[in-house]
């Protein structure tokens, strides 16, 4: 077979996907860790449930925080700013 400059050389099957006498190597499943388990559930629910639809210590930081004209402040801001410039476009993401 020639090889000319336009053939793909990714098209070529991995050392480790195929055995010296050229059959498939079965491969063991990886553990995977973005499976979905739903037997904690019932328990998280139930730990929503107690807690208060409003918390005041929470609501009272936030007024606190929003009434403060240098939050955030500017470092922060430009930092944050910084990061998102820096930050791969995932909306672009095929996988």
């Amino acid at each position: 077979m020639m090889i000319n400059s336009t053939t793909s050389t990714d098209r070529t099957a991995s050392a480790e996907k195929v055995s010296a006498q050229g059959n498939p190597v079965v491969r063991q499943e990886a553990h995977r860790s973005d499976l979905l388990s739903t037997e904690n559930a019932a328990f998280l629910r139930a730990e929503l449930a107690r807690q208060p639809e409003i918390r005041p210590e929470v609501l009272e930081r936030a007024q606190a925080l929003a009434s403060n004209p240098d939050y955030p402040s500017s470092e922060t801001i430009k930092k944050f700013a910084a990061f998102l410039l820096n930050s791969p476009d995932l909306s672009d993401d095929q996988s």
